[in-house]
């Protein structure tokens, strides 16, 4: 189970839409759920944003803080400076007090580590060791190059984020404090599990959740007279270049954001095709003021949050002190998942009737950019082969056509104008039609009197009653029933050929009537040779007469 991540598996409904918008398909399905793998996870949240149904749940930590505080521990929060686009304020004043209102002993902006970090950035840079540089302020794009891109593992620059260096400056000052940062990003709920140095990492809106709670509002009027700061800069693309001094340095400075984009980055690096190049990533599209842990992510748009930004940072630096332990190791964590072989994967595809490169659609449906990255997926257990959206709908239509065309009724489909959509083969021989081709897509008055497919259609009943017709134009009997479906718009006919029925129970009438009629001849007979006995023997017909007359009614029964 991911530790930061959860799922809520009432919730999840076969969409596949975490799927598509995982970057590094960390996600495993399963038994009709979908499933986090932690290993593979690098808690870009995008997963946790586009999920219509809100089955991935982030794990809360603002108990932690509440019991830190209810035991008199000193709480201290580190702010990062994407709040300004968050929070409808305009100084970090109006923010501090709200939180000490919640029981925070003090606050500050997290963008004094932001400070500090650039402030070794540009040592990096002037030191000229390293060939490329990569920031690593976003954990999200660190665990990427750690588990996928070892090849850039020596690029990522080792130092802290800003989060752990302000974290770290705080408890030099406050050794007994609990650090609570605050950000936009779920990641550093992780980065603070890992390296420790942060107790605790809280989302925008956990704090939001928590101060409507407590009814505590975080609201500024207007913009107070402040000299704005270089490090407030970091939470927007190309914020932390921004922020440095990068003058006569020998390096070019690239910011790139979006998982996609930083590994196009990654690719390019790992490929040699880049030198003397000092690289800003941000795993969110937009940077932090797009970050996954904001609350209002699907409505609030990005450029209001970079012009906040813009207007709240500025030229001037935080004082910061110098701290010589700033270095962070970031080792290989690696992902191990076993790959097919060529063969594997053809049979694979072909289980999804994919059996020559033209079948392969690759539309994405089930998550996979490609059908041979779904295939491999499979056979790393992450996905079975359901998930094929084609491969679903023309195994079903396969099966329903086979049903359909097996059935020895006829059976057509019309729309409301009463146009034939579907016909099979019996009903084709039914009505003397070559194939399916003769009539689809024409009227059915063509070939039949439409007004029973009207009466069908203003019937309060969807299904009628089975009745039987004679169709004289094809000397053929059937028996049919109507079935009306108002949510689909079309009509569903079946007719049962029952020519042979009818033409046996005429046989079986025309026999009745003639041994009825030769039945009465040979009682009109007996009946005179009955009269002529009992004349000679002078005896009465009465009885007898009854009893050949019952047999006579009986026959005609």
């Amino acid at each position: 189970m991911n530790r930061v991540l959860s799922l809520k598996k009432s919730n999840c409904k076969n969409c596949y839409k975490c799927i598509r918008n995982c970057p590094v398909k960390s996600i495993k399905f399963e038994d009709g759920q979908a499933h986090i793998l932690p290993d593979e996870c690098i808690l870009c949240g995008r997963c946790f944003v586009a999920c219509p149904q809100d089955a991935k749940q982030l794990r809360s930590d603002v108990e932690r803080v509440r019991q830190a505080i209810a035991e008199g521990r000193t709480v201290i929060a580190s702010v990062a400076p994407s709040f300004i686009a968050e929070f409808p304020l305009f100084d970090f004043a109006a923010m501090r007090r709200a939180l000490m209102q919640l029981g925070f002993a003090d606050a500050e902006e997290t963008a004094i580590g932001a400070t500090i970090v650039k402030n070794e950035y540009q040592k990096l840079v002037a030191a000229g060791e390293m060939d490329v540089i990569i920031s690593t302020c976003c954990h999200t794009v660190n665990a990427l190059i750690q588990k996928y891109y070892p090849g850039a593992l020596h690029c990522l620059a080792p130092v802290l984020s800003p989060m752990q260096a302000h974290c770290k400056a705080i408890k030099e000052v406050h050794p007994d404090a609990m650090t609570v940062f605050i950000g936009p990003c779920i990641s550093k709920k992780e980065e603070s599990d890992i390296y420790g140095i942060t107790d605790v990492a809280l989302t925008f809106e956990e704090v939001e959740g928590w101060m409507e709670e407590a009814g505590v509002s975080a609201a500024s009027a207007e913009k107070p007279q402040d000299t704005g700061k270089r490090g407030r800069f970091f939470p927007v693309t190309g914020g932390i270049i921004r922020s440095m001094d990068t003058e006569n340095t020998g390096y070019t400075y690239i910011a790139v954001d979006g998982v996609e984009n930083c590994v196009h980055a990654i690719k390019e690096i790992e490929a040699g095709n880049l030198h003397k190049v000092f690289i800003e990533m941000s795993a969110c599209t937009g940077s932090c003021v797009n970050g996954p842990g904001i609350r209002h992510h699907r409505q609030r748009g990005i450029l209001a949050g970079n012009m906040k930004v813009d207007a709240f940072a500025g030229p001037a630096d935080f004082a910061v002190p110098e701290n010589e332990d700033l270095h962070k190791d970031m080792p290989y964590l690696g992902v191990h998942n076993a790959r097919p072989s060529e063969h594997v994967i053809r049979e694979i595809l072909a289980k999804m009737g994919k059996t020559s490169p033209e079948q392969e659609l690759n539309c994405g449906s089930c998550g996979y950019s490609t059908c041979r990255e779904k295939a491999i997926a499979v056979y790393q257990g992450k996905a079975d082969l359901t998930m094929c959206m084609p491969y679903l709908k023309e195994k079903a239509e396969t099966f329903s056509g086979y049903v359909i065309n097996s059935s020895p009724n006829g059976i057509f489909v019309l729309d409301e104008d009463l146009c034939v959509q579907q016909i099979n083969r019996a009903a084709c021989e039914l009505f003397n039609l070559r194939g399916p081709e003769d009539i689809v897509g024409s009227p059915i008055v063509r070939i039949l009197n439409p007004s029973d497919y009207i009466t069908a259609m203003n019937s309060p009943c969807p299904i009628s009653k089975e009745k039987k017709h004679y169709l004289a134009e094809y000397d053929k009997y059937v028996a049919e029933s109507i079935v009306y479906d108002k949510e689909y718009h079309i009509i569903f006919s079946v007719m049962r050929d029952i020519t042979k029925e009818e033409q046996r129970e005429a046989k079986k009438a025309e026999l009745r009537a003639q041994t009825v009629e030769i039945t009465g001849k040979v009682i009109e007979k007996q009946m005179r040779v009955v009269q002529e006995i009992a004349s000679l023997l002078g005896e009465t017909t009465a009885e007898t007469k009854i009893a050949l007359t019952q047999l006579k009614d009986t026959l005609q029964q």
